[in-house]
């Protein structure tokens, strides 16, 4: 069952990113987070008060470092999805165990094993098959704001870890990562309003494309957490790049995204370095944003 949560979690999330790349021609990168930290906020705060949970917390120091890193990652996110083809976004973005792997070394001092190092290696070099084929192109700043993305998610993920040994549950560190989302975007897009570049109308389509950026990534989130609850970690985390394949296929599909070869490369090596770093680290992420 573990692996059947984890596969939703990453399918759902695939679906999140194909939501936030239609909804890029319509919609500006500030709204689009600001609507998907209001949609999550939304949806949790019911499941908080019909569940009878309690949002009190003595942890918040740390929760809003986890929320600002994770803030931050989303925006650049959202934007490279809107720049670069989706399978290309999504892998570099899961670049971020590779980094976070990295921190824990240099940051918190913890011993690294040669098979790490090598693991490590091979992501980073996986990293640079994928972007030589648009090295020189006008994907470049695409590229650079996904692995941005990839770098302030694993500093998330640092903080996530720490709320989890700190015994807060996960529901929570999403709901407060969702209202500092939604806190962050506002004044972004207030900002643009006054900049003469007004909120987007949203018709009947706009409405559908919000609702999936917000809806498929709490539920993504939420079968995530299952999965971890009820299964091995490493195998969870190992199953999570299973979306890279998901935005692949929908790439393909939407908008006939296809990866040069040296590329495809790339991202395999990436797939299969970020697998090993994660089983081979002691910190596994707990939950993506």
């Amino acid at each position: 069952m573990q692996s059947l949560w984890m596969i939703a979690a990453s399918l759902l999330f695939a679906c999140m990113g194909v939501c936030v790349k239609l909804g890029s021609v319509q919609f500006s990168a500030a709204e689009l987070v600001f609507y998907r930290g209001l949609v999550a906020l939304l949806l949790l705060y019911a499941y908080v008060s019909i569940a009878g949970l309690s949002l009190a917390t003595r942890h918040w120091r740390t929760h809003i470092s986890r929320g600002l890193a994770g803030f931050f990652s989303i925006v650049l996110y959202f934007q490279a999805i809107a720049m670069i083809p989706l399978a290309m976004a999504v892998t570099l973005n899961y670049t971020s165990p590779l980094f976070l792997a990295a921190i824990l070394v240099y940051w918190q001092r913890e011993r690294i094993s040669v098979r790490l190092l090598l693991a490590l290696a091979a992501g980073f070099l996986g990293v640079v098959f994928l972007l030589q084929p648009s090295w020189h192109s006008e994907q470049m700043a695409g590229d650079l704001l996904a692995l941005a993305s990839a770098i302030t998610a694993s500093i998330a993920y640092l903080n996530v870890r720490k709320l989890g040994e700190l015994g807060e549950p996960e529901w929570r560190t999403v709901f407060y990562f969702s209202l500092i989302a939604t806190l962050g975007g506002l004044p972004w897009i207030l900002v643009g309003n006054w900049n003469d570049q007004p909120l987007h109308a949203i018709d009947a389509r706009g409405w559908l494309l919000l609702l999936g950026v917000g809806g498929f990534g709490s539920l993504a989130q939420l079968c995530m957490t299952r999965a971890y609850k009820h299964g091995k970690t490493m195998v969870g985390a190992s199953l999570t790049y299973s979306t890279v394949v998901f935005a692949s296929l929908f790439g393909i599909w939407l908008w006939d995204e296809r990866l040069p070869m040296i590329a495809q490369f790339g991202v395999a090596l990436i797939l299969i370095s970020g697998i090993l770093a994660t089983t081979y680290s002691r910190a596994a992420p707990a939950e993506q944003d």
